[in-house]
């Protein structure tokens, strides 16, 4: 029974990345090979079936990613989210300050991957938390949560990027779906979920652990530069998408739109303009802003690879007719494949630990719903990175990341960031659920 076989592969992964501390990517080529023999394929038919999914998956996504990191270094070395993080607090003032921190995690958070995006702001958070006198998690949740959004909802992110192209859901109306999501999901387990953690007492932080890397003023490019650079990727997909809603294809500023809000183009001008407005205008050399460029693009190399061994897991189930299978089993349900997936990718998240991977895995196993069943792709592709979300504990390097930075307990811990990780996941899951009746 093909089920059974995919639940075996799934125990076996989570064996070689808990158990034996395999990589993820070498994990899941291991399993995917292990399923389609134990499938019934012959074994050269499934080393094409991860050829082609690994290629298929990847494809342009390589180069929305690559093109992603090198905005999100941009941005954070010449001091663009610093300014924009300074100036919105002076703005919004103390009484305001958790809506300073989601605005900025959110800008900050679409163009740069939550790791860095978090390692980046969490000095300003202290830094706020030491000038405001208040509660470092009243005033770190709203941002975290923001950033764990983006992570998790926006392309060009990883996991939801790469779940669009396993779906074929339209990356663009993924991107203004996710934002319309992103708003209350944000609030709520933002400043409504951290208010609740104003009398939260936590360990006293050392004054020095977090020292804040300020470059001068006359040295950062101004608030508007920084913003608008930051957002021409979400605004031109975002444009694009609502040309696609309101426009027939054959109208001139469709077709316009529909070209610049492509997210390879999108993320390469919002690059060539960066590359001015963030290196050049603030005093960089053009040999400084290419040395730049050339190391943020290091740091993705795992990632991809693990993308497309995702993909190869995918190809495989879909190869088997295994994909066939569960298409089958599901029409003749009244099953959500909404639920189905966020449910799969919420066990495997609880399981593996990895947002990236759960994702990744339950879009495999999702798949062949797409065009089978009147599910919508984008939302599909939503409720899926919702799923990968939920109740992250000790098995998640972002659990510890949290962990470690506010100087908490595990207890402490689980009662704040697994509970705003969750928070975001469920509420996720309902906006769904809600978006599902009007699009």
């Amino acid at each position: 029974m093909p089920l059974i076989t995919i639940a075996l592969g799934i125990a076996v992964l989570l064996i070689l990345i808990i158990g034996l501390r395999f990589n993820a990517f070498i994990a899941l080529i291991i399993v995917s090979l292990g399923i389609g023999v134990a499938l019934g394929m012959p074994i050269t038919d499934v080393i094409e079936s991860i050829k082609k999914g690994v290629g298929g998956t990847l494809g342009y996504l390589a180069l929305i990613l690559g093109f992603g990191a090198m905005l999100g270094a941009l941005i954070a070395e010449s001091g663009a989210a610093q300014n924009i993080t300074t100036k919105l607090i002076e703005k919004f003032g103390v009484k305001n300050i958790h809506w300073a921190v989601i605005l900025t995690g959110f800008i900050v958070g679409v163009p740069m991957f939550y790791s860095v995006g978090f390692i980046m702001l969490i000095p300003i958070i202290f830094s706020i938390a030491q000038s405001t006198r208040l509660p470092i998690l009243y005033v770190g949740i709203p941002m975290v949560a923001s950033l764990s959004v983006t992570h998790g909802f926006l392309p060009p992110h990883p996991a939801p990027t790469a779940i669009a192209v396993i779906y074929g859901a339209d990356i663009s109306l993924t991107l203004l779906y996710g934002i319309i999501l992103a708003i209350p999901t944000i609030i709520l387990a933002g400043p409504i979920f951290g208010s609740t953690l104003r009398n939260f007492k936590t360990k006293e932080q050392p004054k020095d652990l977090f020292p804040l890397k300020e470059i001068p003023a006359d040295q950062l490019p101004s608030l508007g530069i920084s913003i608008l650079t930051a957002l021409i990727p979400v605004l031109l997909m975002a444009a694009s998408a609502i040309a696609k809603l309101t426009l027939p294809e054959e109208n001139t500023v469709y077709q316009v739109l529909n070209f610049l809000g492509d997210p390879v183009i999108a993320i390469l001008l919002a690059v060539l303009v960066a590359i001015y407005t963030l290196g050049i205008n603030t005093g960089k050399t053009m040999k400084e802003v290419m040395d730049s460029l050339a190391e943020s693009v290091k740091i993705i190399a795992m990632i991809l690879l693990i993308i497309g061994a995702g993909g190869a897991f995918k190809q495989v189930l879909v190869d088997s007719g295994t994909g066939d299978y569960i298409t089958d089993l599901m029409v003749g349900s009244n099953f959500s494949p909404l639920l189905l997936a966020w449910c799969i990718a919420a066990a495997l998240r609880v399981a593996l630990g990895s947002a990236t991977v759960a994702a990744l895995t339950a879009g495999g196993i999702v798949a062949p719903l797409v065009g089978a069943t009147d599910v919508n792709a984008e939302l599909l592709v939503l409720a899926t990175g919702a799923g990968s979300l939920t109740l992250s504990h000790v098995n998640d390097t972002g659990f510890w990341l949290f962990k470690e930075y506010f100087n908490l307990t595990i207890g402490e811990t689980l009662r704040s960031w697994t509970a705003m990780e969750t928070i975001v996941s469920i509420v996720g899951l309902i906006g769904c659920f809600v978006l599902d009746m009007f699009v």
